[in-house]
């Protein structure tokens, strides 16, 4: 619905005239001069076709038509202050809504186990996580941010990159012990990989690409078990279902444990960033600082070299 500025300006006007009790002190509560305030109220009774007010040298005084619209508005202008009042709270108070974009991986393997954490540390705040295999449109879904890995499309949106991992080659000592461990990315040829859906193409990602020093291979490999999403990826892994190429960031506990064991350690993997995306860099709330903040220390925690 539109809404006339000037209007909306003139009874905001008339209000301070009323609550102050007459033009002078009217005027040095909106910044305006006498004149000024006068010149605002004859606009507004010229626009409605009534008279407001009755002035004299000594006495202002509402009319029973300004009465009236004063009884009407009063209340919505002090409705108004009070959600400004409240919007400009959000600067500083981390309350409200957040609704975030995040990355399956990163959902589950780093920012699940320490959420309690947040949402102690913030307990006027709401939080919607949403986690999902592709950006989408951020603005238009009504997300305030996402964090993602790889590199963020070209777009309007803030890009802040939080960490970089690598990919390592993981398997379960079991599988190990049965088929032995490869000793260069070529052996993986001859062994059951794991392979993982691309989510753009829905074909598997059966090219791995490993690196060490000046030297660049990329194996294809093959395997029988074929999987859309990590969870399924890691729990096949740690049952001794074959080899599979995780991120460094995800796994580092399992091989800590003797649960995973990390092959082909003298070769990279490729290197992946990790984003928080948001629209604006231009006075954030304080709910959306808060949250990129926190997941950059997690980052920080967690880290892995990509070098």
């Amino acid at each position: 619905m539109s809404v006339d500025g000037r209007l909306l300006a003139n009874i905001g006007v008339l209000a301070a005239v009323v609550e102050a009790g007459g033009f002078a002190r009217a005027a040095d509560g909106l910044g305006l001069t006498p004149s000024g305030v006068s010149r605002a109220i004859a606009r507004l009774e010229s626009r409605i076709g009534v008279r407001l007010l009755d002035r004299t040298t000594r006495a202002m005084t509402l009319t029973d038509e300004g009465r009236r619209l004063y009884a009407q508005v009063g209340p919505l202008m002090s409705g108004i202050e009070d959600a400004v009042g409240q919007t400009t709270d959000a600067s500083a108070a981390v309350r409200g809504r957040l609704r975030v974009n995040v990355d399956p991986f990163f959902a589950r393997m780093m920012l699940a186990p320490h959420l309690s954490t947040f949402l102690d540390r913030h307990p006027r705040l709401e939080l919607d996580l949403v986690t999902r295999e592709q950006l989408g449109d951020l603005v238009g879904e009504g997300f305030d941010l996402a964090v993602r890995f790889g590199t963020p499309p070209s777009s309007s949106l803030i890009a802040r990159e939080l960490l970089r991992t690598r990919t390592i080659t993981i398997a379960a000592p079991a599988y190990l012990e049965r088929h032995g461990a490869p000793a260069a990315p070529s052996e993986l040829a001859d062994h059951a990989c794991i392979q993982m859906r691309d989510s753009l193409s829905g074909q598997p990602l059966t090219d791995w690409e490993y690196r060490r020093g000046r030297q660049r291979v990329s194996v294809k490999v093959h395997g029988r078990l074929t999987v859309n999403e990590f969870g399924s990826m890691l729990g096949a892994c740690l049952s001794g279902a074959g080899i599979a190429r995780v991120k460094a960031i995800g796994v580092q506990r399992f091989i800590d444990s003797g649960q995973l064991t990390q092959v082909l350690t003298d070769w990279q993997g490729e290197a992946f960033p990790l984003y928080a995306l948001y629209p604006s860099r231009h006075l954030p709330a304080a709910k959306l600082r808060a949250f990129v903040d926190f997941v950059a220390a997690l980052a920080q925690g967690h880290g892995a070299a990509a070098d």
